[in-house]
């Protein structure tokens, strides 16, 4: 079965997409132990970003990535499904970020693997470890994307289907 996929921008202040997103995060928490926000905190910083989504369309419409970011370029949350993973959606998240905003930055669990070794795939560099940083005691790492010219025309790569 054929699915297109539409690129959309949730603006700040609008709960498009924000039940889908909650439900795609637990989804992935529930799985792999990572994105353990409470509701309150997630709906709350979901509705103050611009939040950058990757919808399908086949049958119905499903939310398969998003990535929440700050007006800094800080970005708050990037779930990609399980099923739609290696696919470059991620890859086009950040890139779409990175042509927004002229630094780009996020933290994540020091034990999610998964999430380290994908941002280390696109350039992030560990600035610092963060301990306790997490509502559950766990550390985390503070990421920069790199400054090299080099990286963000890789990113860029990303932007297109």
């Amino acid at each position: 079965m054929s699915v297109n996929v539409e690129s959309r921008i949730v603006s700040p202040g609008s709960d498009d997409y924000v039940e889908e997103a909650w439900e795609l995060k637990e989804h992935i928490r529930r799985e792999e132990g990572v994105l353990k926000q409470r509701r309150g905190f997630f709906v709350d910083a979901y509705r103050r970003s611009t939040v950058y989504c990757y919808v399908s369309q086949g049958v119905t419409e499903e939310l398969i990535a998003f990535a929440s970011t700050r007006r800094d370029g800080y970005i708050l949350f990037l779930a990609v499904s399980p099923e739609f993973r290696g696919d470059g959606f991620g890859e086009r998240l950040v890139a779409t970020v990175a042509e927004h905003h002229p630094s780009v930055t996020c933290h994540a669990r020091t034990t999610n693997h998964n999430a380290l070794d994908f941002y280390e795939h696109l350039g992030f560099e560990i600035q610092r470890r963060v301990n306790g940083y997490y509502e559950d005691g766990g550390d985390a790492y503070y990421l920069r994307l790199g400054d090299d010219a080099g990286l963000r025309e890789k990113l860029s790569r990303f932007m297109g289907f």
